[in-house]
């Protein structure tokens, strides 16, 4: 995965800060590209392994259509509501559709960390509920831009 920061170093996460940014951060937001070439942005819940990002994400969503169609994206997760309070993340890549479409809940051992994350997360719960109208996505990032104002010199 590459650094694609030129300027901007000194604010950018460590690695150990951007793990922790994006294990505890809840809601990204997801820019794909329509079928006219029109960007197309949504928010949704996302799960980070260490590695990779995984997006639970309606079926018959235009988000799932687009990327069925074209499976470039780039996902931005920020927090902060002062200037000197901003921070986060754009991660950018291919997703990988993973597990059957929708999700049902048949056993598949890649998906056993990435559910159990999503579960604890964002529902409190030890095992993940499938609705039958979700699906799995998984982007390993080509690139990752960060920023912490918080490290900016007071002034």
């Amino acid at each position: 995965m590459a650094v694609t920061q030129r300027r901007g170093r000194k604010i950018m996460m460590t690695p150990g800060e951007l793990d922790e940014f994006l294990t505890t951060q809840r809601t990204c937001r997801v820019a794909t590209v329509s079928k006219d070439g029109a960007p197309h942005v949504s928010a949704l819940w996302f799960a980070w392994d260490g590695s990779s990002l995984w997006l639970y994400s309606v079926v018959r969503s235009k988000r799932w259509t687009e990327l069925r169609r074209d499976q470039r994206i780039a996902v931005v997760i920020d927090s902060g509501e002062e200037y000197g309070e901003l921070r986060g993340v754009e991660l950018s890549g291919t997703v990988e559709f993973v597990g059957e479409i929708p999700r049902t809940g048949e056993l598949r051992a890649e998906l056993d960390v990435p559910e159990t994350l999503f579960a604890r997360k964002n529902f409190g719960l030890e095992e993940m509920p499938h609705d039958g109208r979700h699906a799995w996505m998984r982007l390993t990032p080509e690139a990752i831009a960060s920023w912490d104002f918080r490290k900016l010199p007071a002034g």
